[in-house]
C-alpha cells in the first residue's frame, strides 16, 4: 500500500519545489526517495540510478529556474526522481508500459524533458549546443548537463569536454560519480577540500589570482604546478582543469546543503565548469545498494523485503543461450575472446565471465572502440566475440566497415535486442541492423529461426575466414533445444519449413535449381513447360519464421527459413519465384533496405518479375510497451501479417484460375492504416 506522501504530493512542477524552504527539501527527499520505492515495486522499471539521484535532482531544480534553464540529462536511467518533480508523479507507475511515460526523458513528453536521451553520453554535446545557441540568440539562460552512470567511459563525451573547454560558453557539467570510477568514497579529508573548493570565496580568489598572474608568467606556472600537485594528490580535478573547465568538488551527493551551496557556487561562475557529485546508487533502499546491478532495472518486489517477483519458468533466452555457446566454445578454443560494451548481464555474460577472466573484456560503454578492439586482436590470431545489442552496434558502425570488413578480419557480432524490444521503447529497438549490415562487403549475416539454429549459426561464424553476425531478438524462442554437438551451417543457404500444394518435393529438390535461362520460360510470370504454380509463398528470417508457419497452416502457403541475409540462397530464391503465384517477405527489421529488399534486388536481377510484399518494420519509430504491444503496433503480429497479405493477395488479381487465399477466422488488425 502507498505510504502518504504530503509533501511531495503538493508538488505539480519545479515552481512548486522551489516555494519551499530548504529545511522542507530534507522531508521532500525522503517522500521522493519512499514513493520511488514503492512505484517502482509495482511495475518494474529502471531503479537504483534513480534511487541516487533523489537530492541532485531536488537541488538542480532548487537552484536552476527550469525549463527556462536547460537541464540535460544523460543516459536516463537517473532522471525518474525528474519525472516526478516535474508534472508527472501520478502517471510514474505507467512508465515503460503502452501509451504510458517514456522509459526515458523526451521532448515529445515534457518541456522539463530539454532532450530525447536513451543511448548514453550525449548530455555534455546537446547542453553545449544549447548553451552556445542562447548566447547567438542573447538569452539569458542556462544549460547543465548531468552526466553519471557509467557515461563518461564514452569517448564522445571527452570530445564535447575537450570542446566546450575551448569555448567561453555558459555551461555546467554535473558529474554524477555514482560507481566509483572516478574517485574514491568521500572521506573526511575529502570533505574539508570539497568545502572550500566549492565555495564562492574560493573560487573568488581563484580567479582573482589568474587575472594577477596573467602579467608574471614564471610565477603563474610556478602556481600551477603547485596546485596541481595539492589537488592532484586528493582531487581528481586536475584532468577536468587541463581540458579549461573550472572544476568544483567533489560534494556528497546526498548532502543537500553542500549541494545547494556548490550549485549556486556554479551558478554565479562563468565560463564552462564541472561539478563533482558523489552519489550511491540505490541510495536509501538497502537491497540496491548492495547491489546496485541487480537493482538497475528490475521487475516488480515487495518494497518490504526486497524480494523480486520470480520469473516463470520456460525455455532459455537467446541470451542465455549465446552465453552457453561462448562458454562451450571457449572450452574447446583458447582464441575465444568475449567482448561487451557494458553489457555483461543483459548479454548473458555472467558465468563467461567468472569461468574466463582472462578472455573477458568489458571496455564500458565505448562501442566503438569495443569493435575496434576487437579487430585488433583479431589481426593477431584470436576469434574475438562482440557481444552487443543492436541498438548499440549503431555507434560502432565506420569501426565495423572500416576496421574489420574492409580488412576482411575474423570478428563475431552477436547481435542481442535485434528486432523490437519492448519496454525501452524506440531508443532501443533493434530495426536497422540488417539494413545497415547487408550493405557492407565481406559480412555474412544470419537470423536463427530457433534457439538450435541460434547455436549453429554463432559456430558457423568461428568457422569463416571474414566477420560475421547473428541476429537474435529478445526474450525466449519457439522451444527447440540445442543440441549440445556443433555443426557448421553451409553459407547462404536456405531450407523449406513448409511446402504449398502444387509445390512438390521435386520442385525444391537441389535437381530443381538447373532450370534454363534466366527464369526457365522467359517472362517469370509462369512454371516452365505450363505446370500449375502454387499459391504464396513466405520467406521468414529469423524471428518470423514462427509467425509464418501458422500463417502458412491457413492459406496453404509455402514456408522457407531464409536463414542467411548475406548471402541469400539464390537457387531457392529462383525456385520459390518460378513456381509461386505470389512471395511475402518477412523480417524484424526496418522494411527500407531489409532483408526483403535483397531478396528483391536479386530477384530482379535474375530477371524475375513474381509479384512480392515485403512486411517488417514500418518506416516510422515503434514507441515503448510490451514486447507484443510493439509486435502489434509494427503490424508483426499474426493477425497484422494475415490481414495484410490477404488483402494484398486479394488485390493482385491473378488470373491463373487461383482464389485469393482466405483466413479461417479472418480478425480485424488496429493501425492497419500505417502500412
Amino acid at each position: 500500500m502507498m505510504p502518504s506522501h504530503p509533501l511531495l504530493g503538493a508538488i505539480e512542477s519545479p515552481a512548486d519545489l522551489r516555494a519551499l524552504s530548504e529545511q522542507d527539501l530534507l522531508t521532500l527527499a525522503a517522500e521522493l526517495r519512499d514513493y520511488l520505492i514503492h512505484t517502482v515495486a509495482t511495475r518494474g522499471g529502471h531503479f537504483a540510478a534513480g534511487l541516487g539521484t533523489v537530492e541532485l535532482t531536488i537541488a538542480l531544480h532548487y537552484v536552476f529556474n527550469t525549463p527556462e534553464d536547460r537541464l540535460v540529462w544523460d543516459v536516463g536511467h537517473q532522471a525518474y526522481p525528474h519525472k516526478v518533480l516535474t508534472g508527472r508523479r501520478d502517471r510514474l507507475g505507467t512508465i515503460k508500459q503502452l501509451h504510458g511515460l517514456a522509459p526515458f526523458p523526451s521532448r515529445a513528453e515534457s518541456p522539463y524533458d530539454t532532450f530525447g536521451v536513451g543511448h548514453s553520453s550525449t548530455s555534455v554535446s546537446a547542453a553545449l549546443g544549447m548553451a552556445i545557441a542562447a548566447a547567438r540568440k542573447g538569452e539569458q539562460r542556462r544549460a547543465v548537463a548531468v552526466i553519471g552512470d557509467g557515461a563518461m567511459s564514452a569517448g564522445m563525451a571527452f570530445e564535447a569536454l575537450n570542446h566546450a573547454g575551448s569555448l567561453s560558453v555558459d555551461l555546467l557539467v554535473v558529474l554524477n560519480d555514482n560507481d566509483m570510477s572516478i574517485s574514491e568514497n568521500v572521506g573526511a579529508l575529502s570533505n574539508y577540500f570539497a568545502r572550500v573548493i566549492s565555495g564562492p570565496l574560493y573560487a573568488q580568489l581563484r580567479a582573482g589570482g589568474k587575472r594577477a598572474l596573467q602579467q608574471l608568467p614564471v610565477l603563474r606556472e610556478l602556481a600551477r604546478r603547485s596546485e596541481e600537485h595539492v589537488k592532484g594528490m586528493v582531487l581528481p580535478g586536475t584532468l577536468f582543469e587541463e581540458m579549461g573547465f573550472n572544476y568544483l568538488g567533489p560534494v556528497d551527493g546526498h548532502d543537500l546543503k553542500a549541494l545547494l551551496r556548490a550549485l549556486r557556487t556554479a551558478h554565479g561562475l562563468a565560463g564552462p565548469r564541472l561539478l563533482h557529485v558523489v552519489t550511491r546508487k540505490g541510495k536509501g533502499y538497502a537491497p540496491a545498494e548492495a547491489d546496485p546491478i541487480t537493482w538497475h532495472g528490475p521487475g516488480p518486489f515487495d518494497p518490504a523485503t526486497g524480494t523480486l517477483q520470480k520469473e516463470k519458468p520456460g525455455t532459455p533466452t537467446y541470451s542465455q543461450i549465446f552465453g552457453q555457446w561462448l562458454c562451450d566454445m571457449a572450452e574447446r578454443d583458447p582464441r575465444i575472446i568475449g567482448i561487451t560494451p557494458a553489457m555483461r548481464e543483459g548479454s548473458g555474460l555472467v558465468e563467461y565471465s567468472r569461468r574466463f577472466p582472462e578472455r573477458y573484456f568489458d571496455v564500458a560503454i565505448a562501442e566503438q572502440h569495443a569493435v575496434t578492439f576487437a579487430a585488433g586482436l583479431a589481426c593477431e590470431g584470436l576469434r574475438p566475440v562482440v557481444a552487443i545489442y543492436s541498438t548499440f552496434l549503431q555507434r560502432g558502425y565506420d569501426q565495423t566497415i572500416h576496421d574489420v570488413a574492409l580488412q576482411k578480419l575474423p570478428v563475431l557480432f552477436a547481435l542481442d535486442r535485434a528486432g523490437l524490444v519492448g519496454s525501452d521503447g524506440a531508443t532501443h529497438h533493434g530495426s536497422y541492423d540488417l539494413s545497415f549490415l547487408r550493405c557492407v562487403p565481406n559480412m555474412i549475416i544470419m537470423a536463427p529461426a530457433d534457439e538450435n539454429e541460434c547455436r549453429q549459426m554463432l559456430y558457423t561464424a568461428t568457422t569463416l575466414d571474414g566477420p560475421a553476425a547473428v541476429r537474435f531478438p529478445r526474450g525466449r524462442g519457439p522451444g527447440v533445444p540445442p543440441a549440445k554437438e556443433f555443426t557448421a551451417l553451409p553459407i547462404g543457404r536456405a531450407e523449406i519449413r513448409r511446402r504449398a500444394s502444387g509445390f512438390t518435393a521435386a520442385h525444391a529438390a537441389n535437381g530443381a535449381h538447373a532450370v534454363s535461362g534466366a527464369n526457365g520460360h522467359g517472362n517469370g510470370h509462369g512454371p516452365a513447360h505450363g505446370e500449375r504454380r502454387a499459391g504464396l509463398a513466405l520467406l521468414a528470417f529469423g524471428s518470423m519464421v514462427a509467425p509464418a508457419l501458422q500463417l502458412a497452416e491457413r492459406l496453404d502457403a509455402t514456408v522457407v527459413n531464409m536463414r542467411f541475409v548475406k548471402p541469400l540462397d539464390a537457387d531457392m530464391l529462383r525456385e520459390i519465384a518460378q513456381h509461386h503465384a505470389a512471395i511475402v517477405t518477412l523480417e524484424e527489421n526496418a522494411v527500407a533496405g531489409g532483408a526483403g529488399s535483397a531478396c528483391s534486388e536479386l530477384l530482379d536481377a535474375l530477371g524475375l518479375t513474381t509479384p512480392r510484399l515485403h512486411i517488417g518494420i514500418p518506416d516510422h519509430f515503434i514507441e515503448h510497451g510490451s514486447r507484443e504491444d510493439c509486435l502489434t503496433a509494427a503490424g508483426l503480429d499474426l493477425p497484422g501479417i494475415s490481414a495484410a497479405v490477404e488483402r494484398w493477395y486479394a488485390g493482385l488479381g491473378l488470373n491463373d484460375g487461383r482464389a485469393a487465399p482466405r483466413l479461417a477466422t479472418a480478425e480485424p488488425v488496429a493501425r492497419l492504416g500505417e502500412r
